[in-house]
């Protein structure tokens, strides 16, 4: 297979998006506007990748404005996510927010912020809306909403890992997804999938009877890669995934 030969430079920098000008000077800038919609720490994976994927949305529309209203409307699947699983129910958005209001989950303003935002989805369904059809300061405003009303529905944060039981975080461990975009990339030498892999064999070895001095070896030598590439993670879920993936090893490791 032929394949293109490489640019014969740097690849240009993206160009702002002329509207952008409405609201900042510079993408630097939208660090300031997102500084306040910080992740729930006690979120699913699903629900941090979700809403961080739309706060990144929200900062790249500087580049395409229309991402803007695509983040509000990607953020939805975190809020009905949080909602199905609180209210233990699977119904439509609407009837979610209605009865999590109702049952005082949620505050009626914020309620009526959060049923703004979804009939935005539906009507960019229906093709009644365009995807530019939020300017991004509003498309902000809007996300504020969805991670305070998420923040509001999520269980308390559970007991310090410390005290958790390794079954326990191996379950826990077990049920979120591997980060989209990092199967097959390495970090300082070490490759995230392999290494994700090795150290899900020790765990389950640990469980079923315990580690020989040869795999608490191979455990030990897990855990400093983990270390060393923990640091070097700078997207949220996944540096969350592998975070859990060191307590967990940790956990196993202990006598």
């Amino acid at each position: 297979m032929n394949t293109p030969p490489p640019p014969p430079g740097p690849l240009p920098l993206p160009e702002p998006d002329p509207r952008s000008r409405d609201f900042v000077l510079a993408h630097a800038d939208m660090d300031a506007l997102l500084a306040d919609l910080v992740l729930p720490g006690n979120a699913s994976m699903y629900v941090m990748s979700a809403l961080e994927t739309s706060r990144e949305l929200i900062r790249h529309s500087y580049h395409r404005y229309e991402f803007a209203t695509v983040a509000v409307t990607h953020c939805l699947f975190a809020l009905e996510h949080v909602l199905a699983e609180r209210l233990a129910a699977h119904e439509p958005l609407h009837v979610l927010i209605e009865r999590a209001t109702d049952t005082g989950l949620l505050p009626a303003a914020l309620a009526a912020e959060l049923d703004r935002a979804r009939l935005l989805r539906d009507e960019l369904a229906r093709g009644a809306a365009s995807s530019a059809a939020l300017r991004p300061l509003r498309a902000i405003a809007r996300l504020r909403a969805i991670f305070d009303a998420v923040s509001l529905l999520l269980p308390p944060p559970p007991q310090a890992a410390a005290e958790r039981g390794l079954a326990q975080l191996w379950e826990d461990h077990l049920r979120a997804p591997f980060p989209d975009g990092f199967r097959g990339v390495d970090f300082d030498g070490v490759d995230l999938v392999l290494l994700d892999a090795a150290v899900a064999g020790l765990v389950q070895s640990r469980l079923r009877g315990g580690l020989d001095d040869s795999g608490r070896a191979i455990l030990q030598g897990c855990i400093a890669d983990l270390d060393k590439i923990v640091p070097l993670l700078n997207e949220e879920y996944c540096a969350s995934y592998f975070t859990h993936l060191r307590t967990t090893a940790r956990a196993a490791a202990a006598p």
